[in-house]
């Protein structure tokens, strides 16, 4: 049967560049891989093809040749750097494009790390602000007691593999290909257990709800990480532990809003307050404060507490406290309150631009617009 062309079997243009033709052979290899094709002959053949046309177009000479002769380059030897004069291993050209997805053909390890956990964690402002020390409860595995992790019945221990002695993996030739696959017989973890742990059957661990106390440290916020070295799950056959990381939440706060190591408020004041000036009591993280208001202080004005925000759980920098005045206009007034209101209001006379020089100028910027629509 005639050969396929091999831009064809990459789906390829003959101009395609050699970034191209590593990325058509990656999504490929990986659909035909013996790995996960195991016992279908069919794609076997496909994969076998694959690599071919990978191998001739990734090298500039034999895809030279190829452009210029086709098939009959490296028939029977023919041509120099044809596929007759030498066999490639298959680990060179996989590993050179897949690296660790499916390990290069190198040998993997045999003990497999076990999973990281994550566990979501909730606190006040207050508790991330002061820190402080909590109790969690993480179901996951642990390594079994019984059989320290090995799997095998206490007394008894496991043995070496006898298909791969111990290396997990095993090598198979077909034709000038050799294709590393997980031993069947072990499963890749290189050891045979013959008499299993009454606990945990074979595994090596068991599944448990642990309860752990974490540090949180003054000053996390909102997407911070606590790391916790080897509080994950234990791995398969005595394989180290994984690691637990705690994901900190901040819930939103009735009165503060954080900004990094800032906090801001707003605060109410009063008419008079703000045309008079005064003094008021403020909330902060650590009780009430005093803040003065200078006179004539307008709606917005911001005031800066230095030192009344948050620790910086990284620099050990402090924060400020950020206020926000807000004007609040007087409700439920009785008859004498309007009525010095309304003397007020008189008193002020027509001529705006001295006591409300931002209205007076907004209404000059009115009259402007109007009057240049006339025009």
């Amino acid at each position: 049967m005639s050969k396929r062309d091999y831009y064809e079997v990459l789906g390829v243009s003959k101009d395609a560049s050699e970034r191209d033709i590593k990325k058509a052979y990656k999504r490929l290899a990986m659909k035909y891989h013996p790995d996960r094709t195991a016992g279908d002959t069919e794609l076997e053949a496909k994969f076998k093809e694959v690599k071919e046309a990978y191998e001739v177009l990734t090298d500039d000479k034999k895809r030279q040749m190829y452009d210029q002769y086709g098939h009959a380059a490296f028939e029977q030897g023919g041509g120099q750097g044809g596929f007759g004069g030498g066999h490639a291993d298959f680990g060179d050209i996989f590993g050179d494009v897949f690296g660790d997805i499916f390990g290069g053909g190198r040998r993997q390890s045999r003990q497999q790390r076990g999973a990281d956990l994550r566990y979501n964690l909730d606190l006040s402002l207050e508790e991330a602000v002061r820190g402080k020390d909590v109790e969690i409860k993480v179901p996951t595995w642990v390594s079994c007691k019984p059989c320290d992790g090995s799997g095998a019945k206490p007394g008894t221990k496991p043995k070496t593999c006898t298909t791969c002695h111990g290396a997990g993996q095993v090598q198979m030739r077909q034709g000038f290909f050799a294709v590393q696959q997980t031993c069947p017989t072990c499963s890749g973890t290189g050891q045979i257990i013959s008499d299993p742990c009454d606990k945990c059957h074979g595994q090596g661990r068991v599944e448990k709800t642990k309860t752990l106390s974490v540090k949180i440290p003054a000053g996390v916020d909102t997407g911070d990480r606590i790391r916790l070295s080897g509080e994950g799950e234990a791995g398969v056959s005595g394989a180290p532990a994984g690691d637990l990381y705690v994901q900190v939440t901040v819930r939103e706060h009735p009165i503060f809003v954080r900004d990094g190591n800032n906090l801001y408020c707003e605060v109410p004041i009063s008419f008079s307050t703000a045309a008079l000036g005064g003094e008021i009591e403020v909330p902060t993280l650590d009780g009430r404060a005093k803040l003065k208001i200078p006179a004539e202080s307008q709606t917005g004005k911001m005031f800066r507490m230095r030192g009344k925000g948050v620790k910086s759980v990284r620099s050990g920098m402090v924060g400020d406290l950020i206020c926000k005045v807000v004007i609040e206009t007087p409700v439920n007034l009785n008859e004498r309150q309007k009525e010095l209101l309304r003397e007020f209001e008189e008193s002020m006379g027509g001529d705006n631009s001295k006591n409300s020089p931002k209205a007076q100028g907004f209404f000059d910027g009115v009259k402007k617009f109007f009057d240049d629509l006339t025009k």
